[in-house]
């Protein structure tokens, strides 16, 4: 066990993301334990990638013609319970972005107190033309279907961070890992890339104090015209 520390709700939280007492909300435990919600994700995921594959190869075939290097991009995010997982997501940089970002970060200030609090950057010029669209349209993060088959994430739920990232959720981590991570998030729908950091972790965190299923139906209702019209999206 690590340090006890105490969160907002003063309920009692390790450094490494275990409560040490009962959990705060009945949402909390109803999203841990919940059936339901996973046969909702395959219910949802197999006619997906069965629907789309199609779509999802020519995605494929045009990164690889527009920018030739790995069409398909992976990263290791942390899960349910902290378990680390490799998420898929279709490539939408150029595969010298890191040079490229810490280049402008180095030369840049203003860029630099952007990329700091939010964690992205409206004007980046790591992201090719397709990946553009790509974002835009949210058809990058189709291949986290892959993820939702695999037991690894959630058609809802809180979105997939770095390790790096976790410590922006301080003692209310165990919310986050409370669930899988899901494709589209309360945040998404309340304002996306708009949001600073700080506002993100805050919706997460509501998201699974307050969890239900009709909770993640509205969520998902709520994503169809931010997708359609790319609101928030870069």
């Amino acid at each position: 066990m690590g340090v006890v520390m105490k969160n907002g709700t003063g309920v009692e939280a390790d450094r490494v993301g275990q409560w040490s007492g009962t959990a705060p909300t009945a949402g909390f435990r109803r999203i841990q334990k919940s059936g339901l919600k996973r046969a909702m994700d395959l219910a949802v995921a197999w006619p997906l990638v069965v629907f789309i594959g199609p779509l999802l190869m020519i995605v494929y075939a045009l990164i690889k013609i527009f920018d030739p290097g790995p069409a398909l991009f992976t990263q290791l995010r942390v899960g349910k319970d902290g378990k680390t997982f490799t998420v898929y997501k279709f490539r939408t940089m150029r595969v010298d972005a890191q040079q490229r970002l810490q280049a402008l970060l180095d030369a840049d200030p203003v860029a630099a107190a952007e990329w700091q609090k939010y964690e992205k950057l409206k004007e980046d010029p790591r992201v090719t033309l397709l990946g553009k669209f790509l974002r835009k349209s949210s058809i990058d993060e189709l291949p986290q279907l892959l993820n939702i088959l695999k037991g690894e994430m959630s058609i809802v739920g809180p979105r997939p961070v770095q390790t790096s990232e976790t410590q922006r959720y301080g003692t209310d981590f165990p919310f986050y890992s409370a669930c899988r991570p899901g494709v589209v998030g309360l945040w998404q729908v309340s304002g996306r890339n708009k949001l600073t950091y700080a506002q993100r972790v805050a919706y997460d965190i509501e998201y699974v104090q307050t969890w239900t299923i009709w909770s993640d139906f509205v969520i998902l209702l709520r994503a169809i015209p931010v997708v359609l019209f790319g609101d928030g999206a870069y």
